[in-house]
């Protein structure tokens, strides 16, 4: 069995964020790195979008720009999601794709099960949701999204700490017409966090639920970012995830 890396809660900005997770990727699969485990947080708050979505259709550019929210397309498919800076926490997972079942349901069903070990520790009864998705009580509490390249599996996803939906709806771009009280509240009827089941569960406790459940059965040590790929990341977060031409691409 392989030894994991645990990076333990950062916060970035999302280019760095992105950056990271790639440039952690390349190390992996170079066999510089071991397989990684990364908790992290964004600052200041932003939008990220799938890797094949219009960022001028799906979020409102002017509107991220005046809040001081920070746009960046990702690697990884999947919707636009809004990450606050107090309102979730982010991992990711980055190893060697022979560590995983081939069908990506089914490696989302073992990285995605370690997300319901996490919030069984913590009381909150949940469940995969196929594709990528967990629920508890018929609401979604956590998205998720994966990419397969040169050997490596990278998958994250958030947990939701605390919901902003009326910022979240502001910044994404659905109709304005449909930004209204009743459009808010159906919204709630389909997402939830973990304060919204538990007020009194701190941020702290999840992340160290979080931890214990994604380092279970596993050999593993606390680690940090190494500085070739602190360089990597950089480099990569300037010349890629910040750049217009890489988030406005489509």
């Amino acid at each position: 069995m392989p030894k994991w890396r645990v990076i333990d809660l950062t916060v970035n900005t999302a280019a760095m964020n992105m950056a990271l997770d790639e440039a952690i990727s390349e190390a992996v699969g170079r066999k510089q790195a071991p397989p990684t485990i990364r908790i992290y947080k964004w600052l200041p708050s932003a939008v990220s979008i799938g890797y094949f979505q219009s960022l001028t259709d799906e979020v409102d550019a002017e509107l991220c720009k005046l809040l001081g929210v920070d746009i960046v397309r990702r690697r990884t498919g999947g919707g636009a999601v809004y990450h606050d800076a107090n309102g979730e926490i982010t991992y990711s997972v980055i190893a060697p794709e022979s560590l995983f079942p081939k069908g990506i349901t089914e490696s989302y069903h073992l990285i995605c099960g370690w997300i319901v070990s996490a919030l069984g520790k913590l009381g909150i009864t949940a469940e995969f949701k196929p594709i990528n998705d967990i629920i508890t009580n018929g609401k979604k509490i956590s998205g998720n999204a994966q990419t397969r390249r040169n050997g490596i599996l990278l998958q994250h996803g958030t947990i939701l700490y605390k919901l902003d939906v009326a910022t979240m709806f502001s910044l994404l771009k659905v109709p304005k017409e449909k930004i209204s009280d009743k459009f808010i509240a159906d919204v709630k009827q389909r997402v939830t966090s973990v304060t919204d089941i538990n007020p009194q569960i701190t941020e702290q406790q999840l992340k160290e639920a979080l931890v214990a459940a994604f380092t279970a059965g596993k050999e593993f040590e606390f680690g940090a970012v190494t500085e070739n790929e602190k360089a990597a990341a950089e480099k990569l977060a300037k010349e890629r995830y910040a750049a217009d031409e890489w988030n406005f691409m489509r």
